[in-house]
């Protein structure tokens, strides 16, 4: 016998109505058009057998045509009957059956006759295991009960439906959901037995379907047991298996009815148990009555205490008017968040909320939300899979786990519900990933997400655009990596510290407003920190001409600009990469620099060799010496530093990427001015050597990269400091001849001795003494 997994039961009630259908489904199985042959008198039973291909009873004689039946995990042949019924639309679950009573009853009012209400209740038999599925719709006679359960995959609401299309109600939007025809059959999933017992208004007699799912056959009968009968509608009796027993149990019932069914249309009722407290008397011991002391003719109050009493009623399980189906106009924010907190679990308000509708080419309805915090502990923007939209057709939940089928993954933070008619019920994720529908829908909604995300940033209160980036930010700049056909969308919602901003993010459009007349870039710095990006060398020029730079602090800062390459027909430029034009350029004075500093240039690259490409005069530097820029089409420091600690074992690959180095030289400053004297006096010597060697190690970490050798530039450093620190505080030489004004160099750095009162002595001294 095939055993059900937990998740059969979900795959049996999506296929009746799939949201509190999950029990509801296949609880109603009834057709809206009736035969007058449905009125006869019979109370024997029928019993159809696909071996005999006949049938036995006393009113049928007509042979049966064979269907198919898949009970249980195996194929087995059923009959269907041969009666020469009308093209009757049947149904497959509880909620189209009433719509289609609801649909009929405008121009037949009388069947509404009797059973007035339209409703379904879900019963359960905790302790035996059955669950019972009843509505009051619109019912099956005879012959449409043969016609639908006897044959596997018979849609009658896709009758229905093309009936509609056929006459001339054609477009009358009648809300209905099933139109597969096996919804029914997938009952037997989780049951051995079903019970289906219905009753239409236009027959007065009450049939009952019965079958098994190791039979291959079934039994068609009137229902002749007068506590049985009911005004109107479909009761199904659902015989659960044993290892599926557990969803038999009141409170399970509710989740699923909750989980799937929570908008249909109508009211779903489940049979809970229930209790309230009242007080009772307590029968006084006389034991203790002696004790008390109390007279026996004195009155005396009697004693009580509070009991719970438990009793089993109806309770409403959904909410018969999903908030989206209604307008816009008139729902207030109050109902929106309190729609957004019960949906999604959460404790805060939404920063913000879009309700709206979309027509033409593809319809859907849908309320988006953006959350005022990002969960917590779920801070990977990397993982697209989020149970952050509830995806319904025809108020039907179909499933909240997508892979980004209708959200990008930048856009995966934003909550909300889609409800469309256009898909099918049955739809899957190959159905999503391929389906044109889907994709219009999926453009659709992320351009109401960016509007909803634009009107934050609009907002008079900052603040709320602060609190948004704090949380989302990186979302939209991952989307400027990911999402090229919406970076004049994402573009604006961006937000960056910068050289006149360090305290407070400010926008590309006001970046924008506040450049010079003259300026034709945007200019950026990319640096692990504010600090690090103010003080950089990089800005030196800059700072002077009051040029504002874009301080790119995040690491996947970089990387988004970069995809954008430009803004409003402004290019992004890094000021630390080679060939940086500040609009200062004057040829003439940088012909005469190259001819005064051009040898010292050469002379420097001879010594650094292939550490840099080339060394060339600055026009970016004010105080420092020198920096090393990066190359144009290469990485930039930040990026290469970044890129080596994500690289995991050998780094060697990533040498292709690195790029060329250039060391810009100050020729104004002090230290390039005495190595251009020490270069054209003597251009071998070896403490010169040091220097630029010094220098060169100086740039990489100013400049933002990392030395190949720390341990060797920082024994250069305490050379140069023991140098220095010797000049000013080392110990006081023994007096010697004042008048002498070369004192040897080796004698101040070495360590004091006795023995160095002996090298005093040089050839000026002993001519003094003449």
């Amino acid at each position: 016998m095939h055993r059900l997994s937990r998740r059969s039961v979900n795959t049996l009630l999506r296929y009746g109505g799939r949201h509190r259908r999950d029990a509801a489904a296949a609880a109603s199985v009834a057709s809206p058009i009736l035969n007058e042959s449905g009125g006869q008198k019979d109370t024997s039973s029928r019993w159809y057998s696909v071996l005999a291909g006949t049938h036995s009873g006393p009113t049928s004689t007509k042979p049966m045509e064979l269907g198919t039946m898949i009970p249980s995990g195996r194929r087995y042949e059923s009959t269907a009957s041969d009666f020469d019924t009308p093209d009757v639309p049947v149904e497959n679950n509880a909620s189209d059956a009433l719509d289609k009573l609801r649909f009929l009853s405008v121009t037949a009012p009388e069947l509404m006759e009797g059973a007035p209400e339209l409703d379904i209740r879900i019963q359960t038999d905790q302790e035996n295991g059955i669950i019972t599925l009843t509505d009051s719709g619109i019912g099956m006679t005879h012959e449409e009960l043969v016609d639908s359960l006897g044959t596997i995959a018979h849609s009658g609401t896709a009758k229905f439906l093309k009936a509609l299309k056929d006459s001339k109600d054609a477009g009358t939007d009648s809300n209905l959901i099933g139109q597969f025809g096996v919804g029914f059959y997938s009952a037997f999933l989780v049951a051995d037995k079903v019970v289906v017992s219905t009753k239409s208004p236009k027959s007065d007699k009450q049939y009952v379907w019965e079958g098994e799912a190791n039979s291959s056959s079934y039994i068609v009968r009137e229902e002749t047991d007068p506590e049985k009968l009911i005004p109107r509608g479909t009761s199904i009796k659902l015989h659960l298996k044993r290892d599926d027993k557990g969803f038999a149990h009141p409170e399970r019932i509710e989740r699923l009815v909750k989980n799937y069914s929570q908008f249909v249309s109508f009211p779903i009722y489940t049979w809970q148990e229930k209790g309230y407290t009242k007080e009772v008397e307590v029968d006084e011991d006389p034991a203790d009555a002696k004790k008390d002391g109390t007279d026996d003719n004195v009155e005396k109050k009697k004693k009580t205490k509070k009991v719970v009493e438990k009793y089993w009623d109806w309770e409403l399980t959904n909410e018969t008017q999903p908030i989206w189906l209604r307008n816009p106009k008139e729902v207030t924010t109050q109902e929106y968040n309190e729609f957004y907190r019960k949906a999604f679990n959460e404790y805060l308000d939404p920063l913000a909320s879009s309700h709206f509708t979309t027509e033409g080419e593809v319809e859907f309805r849908s309320i988006l939300y953006v959350p005022a915090v990002t969960p917590m502990g779920k801070e990977d923007i990397v993982n697209p899979k989020t149970k952050n939209i509830r995806l319904y057709v025809k108020r039907v939940f179909i499933s909240d786990d997508f892979d980004g089928e209708l959200f990008p993954r930048y856009l995966s933070f934003v909550k909300g519900v889609v409800d469309s008619n256009d898909l099918p019920l049955n739809v899957s994720r190959e159905i999503l990933q391929e389906s044109r529908v889907v994709r219009i829908m999926r453009k659709r909604l992320v351009r109401k997400a960016f509007d909803m995300i634009l009107g934050i940033s609009m907002s008079e209160n900052r603040e709320d655009y602060e609190k948004f980036w704090e949380n989302f930010g990186k979302h939209l700049k991952l989307g400027c990596i990911e999402d090229r056909e919406n970076h004049k969308r994402l573009a604006p919602l961006l937000r960056f510290f910068s050289s006149q901003s360090e305290q407070e993010m400010i926008s590309l459009d006001e970046y924008v407003e506040n450049m010079k007349p003259d300026q034709k870039d945007i200019y950026y710095i990319a640096a692990d920190s504010v600090t690090s990006a103010k003080n950089t060398p990089f800005l030196e020029r800059l700072y002077e001409k009051d040029l504002e730079v874009l301080f790119l602090v995040d690491p996947i800062d970089e990387v988004a600009v970069t995809n954008l390459k430009a803004y409003k027909e402004k290019n992004f430029v890094d000021i630390s990469k080679e060939d940086l034009d500040i609009g200062d350029k004057n040829e003439e004075k940088e012909k005469e620099m190259k001819q005064e500093f051009g040898h010292i240039c050469d002379w420097m690259k001879k010594r650094l060799g292939d550490k840099v490409a080339s060394v060339q005069i600055s026009n970016r530097l004010k105080a420092s010496p020198c920096v090393l820029v990066s190359g144009k089409f290469g990485w930039s420091a930040n990026m290469e530093r970044l890129m080596k600690a994500q690289t995991v074992g050998d780094s060697s690959s990533l040498d292709f990427m690195r790029s060329r180095r250039v060391l810009e030289i100050n020729p104004e400053h002090p230290i390039i001015q005495k190595l251009s004297a020490a270069c054209n006096s003597s251009g071998d010597d070896e403490e010169a050597m040091r220097a630029i060697d010094l220098l060169y190690d100086t740039a990489l970490i100013s400049s933002g990269f990392t030395p190949e050798s720390p341990s060797h530039f920082g024994g250069k450093i305490y050379e140069m400091m023991n140098m220095a620190l010797s000049n000013k505080w080392g110990p006081q030489q023994p007096s010697f001849d004042m008048h002498s004004s070369q004192p040897q160099e080796a004698e101040i750095v070495a360590e004091p001795q006795p023995t160095l009162e002996a090298e005093v002595v040089e050839p000026v001294e002993s001519g003094s003494q003449k």
